[in-house]
């Protein structure tokens, strides 16, 4: 649904986003993960055709958004952080203004809005005066409009920011509902979200991709491979350490304590098994088999480590 090739915009000298690629199929929701000035933002604003990159492409739906910009933002949906309610109106009012900026058929708004509003669950609320919401109804209000025009695809700017937990909590299960039927990017600071919502992640830093795939993907790879702590009930370390480096494509550290192991295998060699296989060869008891795996915030604080230049605020146009 979203294909991205060689992305680059800057702001005068500065390169916010530097040679970005990536693709999104249909039906995925994945998170976009980065410090602060790490280009997310400008990136979100190019896929929603708000800005136009300096080279590259963007295709939304195979349409390429700087040869058909509005054709393609009617495949998307956006939610920016900060959600786009205006405060003199009240619900129903602010989404019959937006079901017209969208297009959508006179005849055909009300229903349009009764869908996205039950969808939300902020149907309790649709005559409310929108500076009267909670933070929280106004990020349901926000997601609202950005499912109004049923597109197909989600562009999520930390949702869930400023919202307690327990609205968080609720939020999310919305976005899981929602994504259920739509491609889904959001964008965050918080590790559990993705970690709840995302099958995928790009982890951005200094406007480059420096890691994309599953979290665990991304973690075999910085590991150099799938890594066990395995301990053998009465094992001795000089003994059995020059064995275990003598089974294919095995890399021993030295032992933990005692009896454990720290072992690390290539990515194409099932670990588990060959240590298993290991075990009932030498005659030894296999008291623990435990894959050892980095977190998501281990990962983003690995990739994103280099040091950080200030960057200036970027144009609101």
């Amino acid at each position: 649904m979203i294909q991205v090739d060689h992305l680059v915009r800057s702001y005068g000298k500065f390169k916010a986003v530097n040679d970005v690629s990536f693709g999104v199929g249909k039906g995925q929701i994945v998170g976009l993960l980065g410090p602060n000035g790490a280009g997310k933002t400008t990136l979100l604003k190019m896929l929603t055709g708000y800005h136009f990159p300096q080279s590259g492409d963007i295709r939304i739906g195979g349409i390429d958004i700087v040869q058909q910009p509005q054709k393609a933002q009617a495949l998307i949906g956006y939610l920016p952080e900060n959600s786009p309610v205006y405060p003199e109106l009240t619900v129903g009012e602010y989404l019959e203004f937006v079901a017209g900026v969208r297009g959508i058929d006179k005849a055909l708004q009300a229903e349009a809005i009764d869908k996205a509003l039950t969808q939300t669950d902020a149907l309790a609320f649709r005559n409310k005066v929108a500076s009267h919401l909670s933070k929280g109804q106004r990020q349901r209000v926000g997601l609202a409009q950005a499912i109004l025009h049923n597109p197909e695809i989600l562009i999520l700017d930390e949702p869930t920011s400023g919202l307690d937990p327990h609205q968080i909590l609720e939020f999310r299960q919305l976005i899981l509902k929602i994504g259920q039927e739509k491609t889904v990017i959001l964008s965050t600071h918080i590790m559990q979200e993705v970690e709840a919502l995302c099958e995928r992640v790009l982890i951005m830093n200094q406007g480059k991709i420096v890691a994309e795939g599953r979290a665990e993907e991304i973690a075999r790879s910085l590991q150099g491979g799938n890594r066990y702590e395995v301990r053998f009930s009465g094992a001795k370390v000089e003994a059995v350490a020059p064995l275990l480096e003598k089974v294919a494509g095995l890399s021993v550290p030295p032992a933990l304590a005692g009896e454990t192991f720290l072992c690390t295998f290539p990515l194409d060699i099932a670990g588990g098994e060959a240590l298993f296989d290991f075990a009932v060869a030498q005659k030894l008891k296999l008291i623990s088999l435990v894959p050892c795996t980095i977190s998501l915030e281990d990962l983003f604080v690995q990739l994103t480590k280099e040091e950080t230049h200030a960057v200036p605020a970027e144009p609101l146009a």
